[in-house]
């Protein structure tokens, strides 16, 4: 039996992988995604304390550094946790296995618009990842919803590649990080439409056309147009397959104590699928390394 099996391959698991292995525990990382999590996904990571880099070579180090203590990884997407009292019992399609103490650590999916014609076109012309299908709009027009460091963050790397940015705020003001409105500032290929909320994709010969906005005071419609639409408006908890355990609160998000184990005995959950304030790649390693160094310490 496996010592910890943790769920999610980003940079809480990876810390709590690496802190649980270097302390003497077997270790096994099942993930159904790329090692690194969003960090695949983001351009640049600027708030790592001591570090400025790219987001995918972060993950790559992080990957490598955790393997390098004896920690392995399996590539699968986990579909159940099954308790029992002195072991735990993990699903992955038609495969089980079995682990002393779990580590769920699987992050947030975006948060989609709910307008018409979005699910058809997602891939198509709707995007939720800026660095993965940006260069596919290489001097198009494209649209950025969302007025929050994720969305501007997007809208900065975006405006470096296409002809130009078009940010869709729902209220009167950014909510981004002044650091991140300067330099949004600094580029003339961006504009931004206060009190628009999208209301529609516009199609047109199965191709994204544009963006169909409403206003926020007056419910009047009207068109962007743009061939990319990029939705960046908030983040829900991967959390689905362990509703059944009662972790989770009315948000959908686990909530933990100070050790990172939830109110089921060997259960234990950290980075962005729990609840708090402050969801960065720190805070989510500093839950990994709290809940590996944890958990190694009960076999001592």
């Amino acid at each position: 039996m496996t010592d910890l099996i943790v769920v999610g391959a980003g940079p809480a698991g990876l810390t709590a992988a690496l802190y649980a292995s270097r302390a003497g525990a077997s270790v096994l990382v099942l993930d159904g995604g790329a090692p690194g999590g969003k960090m695949n996904l983001t351009a640049e990571i600027e708030n790592y304390p001591g570090l400025i880099t790219k987001g995918p070579e972060l993950a790559y180090a992080m990957y490598e550094q955790c393997l390098s203590f004896g920690a392995q990884y399996e590539y699968g997407e986990v579909t159940r946790i099954e308790h029992h009292e002195d072991h735990q019992v993990v699903y992955v399609g038609d495969k089980t296995y079995e682990a002393r103490y779990v580590f769920i650590a699987t992050g947030t999916k975006e948060r989609h618009m709910g307008i018409p014609h979005e699910e058809e076109m997602s891939g198509r012309g709707v995007s939720y990842c800026a660095v993965c299908d940006g260069p596919f709009f290489k001097n198009k027009d494209v649209c950025v919803v969302g007025g929050g460091n994720s969305a501007i963050e997007e809208a900065i790397y975006l405006s470096d590649i296409v002809n130009h940015v078009h940010i869709i705020v729902r209220r009167d003001v950014l909510r981004a990080d002044q650091y991140l409105v300067n330099k949004l500032q600094e580029k003339d290929n961006i504009e931004i439409h206060y009190l628009k909320k999208p209301h529609e994709v516009k199609v047109e010969n199965q191709k994204v056309v544009g963006l169909i906005v409403e206003d926020s005071h007056t419910g009047e419609l009207s068109t962007i147009e743009a061939q990319g639409i990029f939705p960046f408006i908030g983040l829900d908890p991967i959390t689905e397959f362990v509703k059944d355990l009662g972790i989770v609160n009315e948000k959908g998000y686990i909530e933990v104590d100070m050790n990172q184990e939830t109110k089921v005995a060997g259960i234990f959950a950290g980075g962005d699928v729990t609840d708090k304030q402050l969801r960065q790649v720190v805070t989510a390693a500093n839950d990994g390394a709290i809940a590996g160094q944890y958990i190694a310490s009960l076999f001592k």
